[in-house]
This record gives structure tokens, C-alpha cells and sequence, in this order.
């Protein structure tokens, strides 16, 4: 792993000027917990890391070569930086069936002892989707924090069962990257004007997202096939049927190359399966990371969707002269964005957006 300088520690969080500034002044006295607050793809993993990166090297012991803990943090290696990821759709706590819940793991490595330095840092990301007993767990031992931990949450949207966790927890917000920042980091990376300025718009302040469009040589297929659609709709359930089902055999299509490199995988895990066993081969764990791909690609798809929807309809907004009813359609296309992260059914979802956007006709 290449050597990593202190200059380029926050260079992986981009348009998050405010809260990079916060972060960089509390790594030095950090509180004893944060809450990272905004949309996928707004760089909060990214600036946990850093943060991660600075406060372990303020409490590495006396010697220690700080490059060497950046590296590791940066890439979550550290062994005083924990990261803990839901398994499936749920951050879970109490009882798990065959092993561990997040909040149970969560609250046990609060109260275990750094192994390098004086502190530790440890995380929970999509905490949007706690349970009760998460919400619970995580909530006592906030109020009764060891020294010796920094805990951070990471969540898309503060709950109204989670306010009591964020009212023990130093809010730090992050904001959909601005288009114009993706485009330039992306045009910086190496990426053709044009696809950088395409990616940039249709990765609704995703910078994760826009990556991976800038090499999705069928991008453009899909998002021409979505800026047709308002001009499909005639107020008939037929046609919505039909749309919609074109639409999900795209984000099918889409899903083609990871459902072969996923097959590729499991078939490695069942060679090693017949030639030493089921135990500790990872079975279990690959099958949750593959349902957690195909939902975070299907997701991303339909966030795609609703973007270039919402293109559509705010040009059409500016020459209109029905703009009323534009503007329920925009209002529609952000309750069905805000719908995804409650992993509602694709089918029902597109239909009944469908339905509540006007024609373009």
C-alpha cells in the first residue's frame, strides 16, 4: 500500500468543505461520540476514515510511525479502528439467530481496550435501520461512555425513535455532492469531459455512484430509456404496466455482470466447501454480502431513474404553463426516492409513481 501524507488523508471526502473543518479541529480533542448524518455517496464512510486516521494518530504511543496508522485506518485495517456494518437490511441487537447482532458487537468492542494507542475508534453504519433493541443498546452506552472510545453512527436520516441518540452525539451533516465537485473529481480521475458531466448529473450527489457510471459503457441506453417515459404516459394502467415492466428489465440487465461475478464467487467458496468443508468458509457471510450488492445495485438504479425524471421535469417546468402539476410530479419523484431506504417492492414502487407523473405528451 502506497505511502499515504497528511495533505491527502481528507482527499477522499469531496464537496463536504464545513464538515471536513469540523472534524479536522475535533480530531485533535475528540468528543466522545458523532453522528454523521446525509445521503449515500456523501462521503461520510470516507470522512470517518479520515477522522479515524487523525485521532489514532494522536494517540498512538510514543514512536509510532503515524504514515504507518493513516495507511491502516484509511483502509480500515487498523486494529483500533472498528468498523461494525449491518449484515442484511437491519442493524440488529439483541439475539441474532446463529451468531452475533451488530448491537451486541457494537457494545461489546466500546468496552474492550485499544491494542496500540490510548484510544479507539469505533463506528456503526445505517443506523437508519436499527431495531428497538439496537436503538437500545447503543443508547446506554452512550450515556455511559467509556474513556477510552470514540464512538461514531452513521445514518441517512435521524428517526424520530433515534433523537434521544442524537441529542448524546455531535451532529456532523453531509449534503449531496454538488454536481459541479463530482464532475471535477471525476475529470480529475481521468474521466472524458462529456462522461464526467453525464455521471456527474445523473448520480443524484452520489460521488460513489458516479464512479461507476463513468465506466457503464450502457449508461446512456438506460438513462435516454427513463427521459422517455413522461412522454409514454397516457393515463391508462396498461401503459404503466408495460413501462414498468421495460424498466425493471433494464435495472435486470444492469444487474448482469454482477450476478456473473457474484456466480464466479460462490463457486469458489463451493470448491473450497468440498475440498475442506462448510466450516469457515464464508458461505454464510457471502450470501449476506451478495443480497446487500444486489439491493444497493438496484437501488442505485432506481435513484438513477428518479434523477433523470426529475431532469426532465424541471426543464419542463421552466417553459410550462401547467407548472402545478409539475410540480406534483417532482414532489412525487422525491417521496419515491426518500421510499428506498425503507427497501419497499420495486414493482409497486414504479407503479405507483408512474401514476402520479403527468404526461408530457
Amino acid at each position: 500500500m502506497p505511502d499515504t501524507a497528511v495533505s491527502d488523508v481528507w482527499d477522499g471526502v469531496v464537496g463536504q468543505a464545513r464538515a471536513v473543518g469540523l472534524l479536522q479541529r475535533a480530531s485533535a480533542e475528540p468528543s466522545h461520540a458523532y453522528l454523521f448524518v446525509g445521503p449515500s455517496g456523501s462521503g461520510k464512510r470516507a470522512a470517518l476514515r479520515a477522522f479515524a486516521a487523525e485521532v489514532l494518530v494522536r494517540a498512538a504511543p510514543p514512536g509510532a510511525d503515524p504514515e504507518r496508522v493513516r495507511r491502516l485506518a484509511l483502509a480500515e485495517q487498523h486494529p483500533d479502528f472498528v468498523v461494525v456494518d449491518p449484515e442484511g437490511t437491519q442493524f440488529r441487537g439483541g439475539r441474532a439467530p446463529g451468531g452475533e447482532s451488530e448491537g451486541v458487537r457494537f457494545q461489546r468492542e466500546a468496552w474492550r481496550s485499544p491494542v496500540e494507542g490510548t484510544r479507539k475508534v469505533l463506528a456503526a453504519t445505517g443506523f437508519e435501520t436499527a431495531n428497538p433493541a439496537a436503538i437500545g443498546s447503543l443508547l446506554k452506552t452512550l450515556e455511559e461512555p467509556p474513556d477510552t472510545a470514540v464512538l461514531v453512527v452513521l445514518a441517512t436520516t435521524v428517526l424520530p425513535e433515534q433523537v434521544t441518540i442524537a441529542s448524546r452525539c455531535v451532529r456532523v451533516d453531509f449534503q449531496p455532492v454538488p454536481p459541479t465537485a463530482i464532475e471535477d473529481r471525476l475529470r480529475a480521475e481521468g474521466v472524458a469531459a462529456d462522461v464526467a458531466a453525464q455521471a456527474a448529473d445523473l448520480a443524484a450527489g452520489d460521488l460513489s455512484r458516479a464512479r461507476l457510471l463513468a465506466t457503464d459503457e450502457r449508461l446512456g441506453l438506460r438513462a435516454a430509456a427513463w427521459q422517455a417515459v413522461p412522454r409514454q404516459l397516457d393515463g391508462r394502467g396498461a401503459t404503466v404496466a408495460r413501462l414498468v415492466a421495460d424498466l425493471r428489465a433494464m435495472i435486470d440487465d444492469a444487474q448482469a455482470s454482477l450476478d456473473d461475478r457474484q456466480a464466479a464467487e460462490v463457486a469458489d467458496v463451493n470448491q473450497r466447501i468440498e475440498q475442506y468443508g462448510q466450516r469457515g468458509s464464508g458461505a454464510k457471510e457471502l450470501e449476506t454480502l451478495h443480497r446487500r450488492e444486489r439491493r444497493a445495485l438496484r437501488t442505485d438504479e432506481l435513484l438513477l431513474g428518479i434523477a433523470t425524471l426529475s431532469r426532465v421535469y424541471r426543464d419542463e417546468l421552466a417553459v410550462s404553463s401547467r407548472p402545478s402539476e409539475l410540480l406534483d410530479g417532482l414532489a412525487a419523484l422525491h417521496a419515491a426516492a426518500e421510499a428506498l431506504v425503507r427497501n419497499p417492492n420495486e414493482e409497486l414502487l414504479l407503479q405507483a409513481l408512474l401514476l402520479r407523473l403527468p404526461s408530457l405528451v
